[in-house]
């Protein structure tokens, strides 16, 4: 506090309440990849529902990465996933699925790469796209599915058509006469001709159209049409001018646009009205009464799961421009070509060819920052050696706070009958020596509820969900693996399974935990090692995943110490902050006994003098019991077993 000048009380506060906080030990990370979703962008997920939402639904192509998910969310319910694709620009490039394109190159729905949000808002939010007036939000062939129809005015709402028609009953055929159903109709319009409404399906000329269904009613000669917008239902009434624009002098600002299902892909129903942006506003400065932003590029592109906006559409005036006194935004004349509704079929969009190492390593590049994410584990579902080689070596290694969970390729234990224990032993012996990673002996049969069809998927989605489980159960120092705590979920078989003690000696030797189906037992991970060569307390998970819970929890508190005095009393207060929390930690059998040096011994004069500050903390670990020894002794009738326990106890 600074010095009293003059008599007064001053007075103030000093807050000694700092305590160690509670650190998250059961996220995860996966960087895989799926058929939708935005590209190299973290996303969090808490559930199967919830990765199909924003991920889709796997196909062969996206299996194993997708089941690899769900496996761990079957565990926990905390996954940050990283999409990767084939984004190298080549032949089978990852696309968006685009409406036409007005100029240059991109041709009508020939795609185009949108990755995500900052991708698009870093470069393609300006109109700059070149690909028409709408883009699938994200990659993928889904985004076919998807079909965007804008009203931009009263008269593309509902208006009636020149001319008279004729239509004989249980027919679908409709003829004029003064009729110009080219110019003032579009294939999907509602017609209502003798009060039955019917959908436009065709448009022959300017005298013949086709319904959807037969007419029913009968001939109907001298008899107008009116003409409505497709999805005329959905909304409450006519496009018109915002109460803003009103306000400002503007006229006629605004639309609606509605999202569709054209092909049935999202939903199982063709034409299904997935969302609906009604009176929205073409004024770039528009708002509702309570503030909102109503423009209606921004509605959609703050709120569509499906679309982003690419482009004004050329019928309308001064989109995109801010309201004022004399604009006008909606269309002129009557005819379909300028006044109609617009509507438009996405193409061109493709999930792309296998990702490459690269493009993995984009993903797992993602994961790297500690200050990025808090993540505890992370799956390496199908990794091969390079990309195995990377999640150990440029992410576990270097964050040092989390584990990486890998399996064997597919091919050591799939169709390799006799060879399994020999293959996943050389796949280890490619890889580093590392306390941070895990590895367990195979991939398991599951049944895929969405193709029907059986898959083999890699179990390190099961051997890090079972940490969670231990977490949310015990702790994380309690090892995740036996009978107790160490049952995998949905096994129809495994591809191997190392029953013999001689192939599970040989697998953990080299540090990879055998995953065994044990009759009458269930399948069960049976082993705790870390992939750490050298023998020591860290070749055991509940020992790395210890000292990762103390060293990311105290080293949280510790930041509060940084700028203050290296005197006794900031030592003592970090002193009075940590041993609480190892006393908790010791009560809960996670550590034997701890000791904590923060004084004058190790903050000599030399490291005061470096701004530094040393705090020494001694733990000694809990073991779990990997090997039993059952000793059973026959003794004579009458010898005494105070007189031999000693023997053999």
């Amino acid at each position: 506090m600074a010095f009293q000048v003059s008599p007064g009380v001053s007075v103030t506060e000093i807050d000694l309440t700092t305590v160690i906080p509670a650190v998250s030990t059961t996220e995860a990370g996966l960087a895989g990849e799926f058929l939708w979703g935005p590209l190299n962008e973290l996303v969090l997920v808490s559930s199967e529902d919830n990765l199909v939402s924003k991920f889709w639904k796997p196909n062969t192509a996206v299996a194993e990465d997708w089941f690899t998910a769900v496996n761990f969310l079957t565990y926990g319910d905390a996954l940050w996933v990283v999409r990767v694709a084939d984004e190298d620009l080549g032949g089978n490039t990852a696309y968006n699925a685009t409406a036409e394109a007005t100029t240059g190159a991109n041709t009508a729905g020939n795609g185009f790469l949108v990755k995500n949000d900052d991708h698009y808002i870093n470069n393609y939010n300006d109109g700059s796209l070149n690909v028409g007036q709408w883009i699938a939000k994200y990659p993928g062939a889904i985004g076919n599915s998807l079909k965007v129809s804008m009203c931009p005015s009263a008269n593309a709402y509902e208006s009636t058509l020149t001319g008279t028609v004729t239509v004989v009953a249980g027919t679908a055929a409709v003829t004029g006469s003064g009729t110009a159903f080219q110019n003032e109709l579009q294939v999907g319009d509602l017609v209502t001709i003798n009060t039955e409404e019917r959908k436009v399906s065709a448009i022959g000329n300017n005298t013949s159209i086709t319904l959807s269904t037969n007419h029913s009613g009968g001939a109907s000669a001298n008899g107008s049409i009116n003409r409505r917008w497709e999805y005329y239902h959905k909304v409450s009434a006519a496009p018109g001018t915002s109460t803003y624009a009103s306000n400002l002098g503007g006229v006629a600002d605004e639309l609606h646009v509605v999202v569709v299902d054209e092909d049935g892909q999202w939903t199982g129903v063709l034409d299904s009205v997935l969302e609906v942006y009604e009176k929205v506003s073409k004024a770039s400065d528009a708002k509702l009464a309570d503030g909102t932003v109503n423009y209606y590029v921004e509605v959609v592109n703050q709120n569509s799961n499906y679309i982003r906006w690419a482009d004004h559409s050329s019928r309308v005036t001064n989109a995109g421009t801010a309201v004022s006194s004399g604009s006008t935004y909606g269309p002129t004349g009557v005819s379909s070509d300028t006044n109609g509704p617009e509507t438009f079929s996405l193409a061109g969009g493709r999930a792309g060819g296998a990702a490459t190492n690269s493009d993995f390593i984009r993903g797992y590049n993602k994961f790297k920052g500690v200050e990025d994410v808090d993540i505890s584990l992370f799956l390496g579902s199908d990794a091969n050696q390079v990309r195995a080689l990377d999640i150990v070596n440029l992410m576990a290694e270097v964050r040092k706070d989390m584990v990486a969970v890998l399996s064997p390729e597919k091919a050591d234990v799939v169709n390799n009958s006799g060879s399994e224990a020999t293959a996943i032993k050389t796949f280890r012996e490619t890889l580093p020596s590392s306390s941070y990673a895990v590895m367990d002996s195979g991939w398991k049969r599951q049944y895929d509820k969405y193709n029907d069809v059986f898959r083999w998927i890699p179990l390190n989605g099961d051997t890090a969900g079972m940490m969670v489980r231990t977490d949310l159960t015990r702790d994380a120092w309690w090892s995740p693996a036996g009978f107790n705590r160490g049952q995998v979920k949905n096994v129809v078989k495994l591809a191997y399974n190392p029953s013999t003690k001689a192939d599970r000696d040989l697998l953990y030797k080299a540090g990879v935990n055998p995953v065994v189906s044990f009759s009458g037992q269930g399948t069960v991970l049976f082993g705790d090692k870390t992939m750490l060569s050298q023998p020591s307390a860290f070749d055991r998970i509940n020992v790395r995943r210890l000292f990762i819970v103390l060293e990311k929890a105290i080293s949280l508190a510790a930041k509060f110490s940084l700028f203050e005095f290296n005197d006794e009393f900031t030592r003592a207060q970090f002193r009075n902050m940590v041993e609480p929390f190892l006393r908790d930690v010791q009560g809960r059998r996670g550590i034997t006994d701890f000791r904590v040096v923060a004084d004058e011994t190790n903050n000599t004069g030399e490291v005061i003098e470096r701004n530094e500050f040393i705090g020494d903390i001694y733990v000694k670990p809990t073991r779990s019991i990997s090997f039993i020894q059952l000793n059973f002794v026959a003794v004579r009738s009458g010898v005494e077993f105070r007189e031999i326990v000693g023997k053999f106890g």
